[in-house]
């Protein structure tokens, strides 16, 4: 990991020049997950949030949807998103290489104010705001007419829990032994069976940010903002709290947190009981896409702190949800 990041850095130095930014801005990790992030300060004291994509993940073309969509809610007022700063080409979408790595694609944003939240602190007013930021992105995304290139991935269950999931499978999960698998073997069986009757309607799926866990939000004068759709796609629309509980779904405070954001969430969008009902499925689905995450991203400091207790919290969680539902092995 430290020698990825490394090369990262390299390639970000290299990279300033495509914006017009002084060789000697200062560059700062701020994570390396998915892809590699780091925070620029300018030398006349302008802030800047670069992007190094992950090799493999999206393609141009999917990277351009995504700009596409933060841009479009910024404008239509549906959401405040990070401006995307265009390069001297007038491109948003740079490329840039270096001796030792080929050609990555990187995007630079501005810099927005705030701090992440933490699972310790008391989160059911940030919930309720995100609730209700949720709601105004999932109506916006309804309305949208999409530009001809959009392209964007799936996060149902074939994305999960098919031959080649898009983040690894579960069972190849770190700690992953054959008493986990018998549960959630069970558990994947229930969601698929659950999530196949709830349907794709548009009512309840449809184009969503689909990580709007702790690590992309931030706080700002108790006010709450969304950052980085790298991961947008379509999905349920009640996926976007699943994702927001991700890795803490087993917190003390998450029936609290529920609340508050399925009210922020219907201030705006009312929701059916089925709606509100296949909550639990979805972080179910969440969780064990988080599991196969781990599996695959391994590198990762995040994955390095979960791995070794991950899979056995999975299968209590698993277990719990499936007796809450009358499911039995």
């Amino acid at each position: 990991m430290p020698h990825t990041i490394s090369l990262h850095e390299t390639l970000a130095h290299n990279a300033l020049s495509l914006w017009g930014l002084d060789k000697n801005t200062d560059i700062r990790l701020l994570n390396f997950s998915e892809n590699t992030t780091f925070a620029l300060h300018t030398k006349v004291g302008t802030d800047y949030v670069l992007r190094v994509h992950r090799l493999g993940y999206h393609d141009r073309t999917a990277i351009a949807s995504e700009l596409a969509w933060m841009t479009a809610l910024n404008r239509d007022g549906a959401l405040p998103t990070a401006a995307v700063i265009k390069g001297l080409d007038g491109e948003a979408i740079q490329q840039c290489a270096s001796n030792d790595l080929t050609a990555h694609f990187l995007v630079l944003f501005e810099y927005l104010p705030g701090t992440e939240p933490q699972p310790e602190q008391d989160l059911c007013v940030p919930f309720a705001q995100l609730g209700t930021l949720a709601a105004r992105s999932h109506f916006h995304s309804l309305r949208w007419k999409k530009p001809n290139f959009f392209a964007r991935p799936s996060w149902d269950e074939y994305a999960v829990f098919d031959s080649n999931p898009l983040w690894g499978h579960w069972r190849n999960g770190p700690g992953v032994i054959p008493q986990h698998i018998q549960i959630l073997r069970t558990a994947e069986e229930c969601i698929i069976q659950r999530l196949t009757a709830y349907g794709k309607n548009p009512r309840h799926f449809g184009l969503i940010h689909a990580d709007m866990r702790l690590a992309n939000l931030l706080i700002d004068d108790s006010t709450t903002r969304v950052i980085d759709f790298d991961d947008c796609g379509y999905g349920w629309w009640m996926y976007d709290f699943a994702a927001a509980i991700s890795f803490f779904e087993d917190h003390a405070q998450i029936p609290a947190l529920k609340s508050a954001w399925l009210e922020g969430y219907q201030r705006i969008r009312p929701l059916q009981a089925t709606d509100i009902a296949e909550i639990d499925t979805l972080i179910m689905l969440r969780r064990m896409n988080l599991l196969g995450w781990l599996g695959t991203h391994h590198d990762t400091q995040l994955a390095a702190e979960l791995a070794p207790h991950f899979a056995e919290a999975t299968a209590r969680i698993a277990q719990a949800w499936m007796d809450s539902n009358n499911t039995t092995l």
